[in-house]
């Protein structure tokens, strides 16, 4: 008796033990996989930016040079998209669209699902808002965040990643 009592009491420290490493686990993995979702994300808004950005009325992107209506249609006046949906797909118009039988440009297969909220419903920023804004503009896709208020295992809030 004496013999499973002790073993039952060393099971019981390791499982206490063990526990809270395992959640601390699963977070440090959800942090992890919201870290790969952001750099996918803001890989595509660079990359959409370098082919489609304009200043104003100056087209400067050579996507944008080669498909002129099209641009206006998906870029913001600072070059940005205008909606996550057109990272997703572009329709091109212009001379690019009938030489090399191009008719779509993607930079998401699919919009990417926040790990901390099981859910597509990033927070956006536009190019022109402040660094934490309360509400998106709806000009351009400048930066994209999760929703979730939560504060990182190293402190931060993961909002400011």
């Amino acid at each position: 008796m004496l013999e499973l009592l002790l073993t039952l009491s060393i099971v019981m420290i390791l499982a206490s033990i063990a526990m809270p490493l395992s959640k601390v686990t699963a977070k440090r993995q959800q942090e992890l996989e919201l870290r790969q979702q952001l750099r996918l994300f803001r890989s595509a808004i660079d990359t959409f930016k370098l082919e489609w950005n304009r200043d104003g009325e100056v087209l400067l992107g050579p996507a944008c040079i080669k498909n002129k209506l099209t641009c206006k249609e998906v870029a913001s006046i600072y070059g940005y998209p205008k909606s996550l949906d057109v990272l997703l797909e572009v329709k091109l118009t212009g001379e690019e669209a009938s030489v090399k039988g191009v008719t779509v440009r993607r930079y998401l297969r699919a919009l990417p699902r926040d790990p901390l909220t099981g859910k597509s419903d990033w927070r956006l920023r536009c190019y022109k808002d402040s660094p934490k804004p309360m509400s998106w503009c709806g000009e351009d896709v400048y930066d994209v965040s999760t929703q979730h208020e939560a504060k990182a295992l190293d402190g931060t809030s993961y909002q400011d990643w």
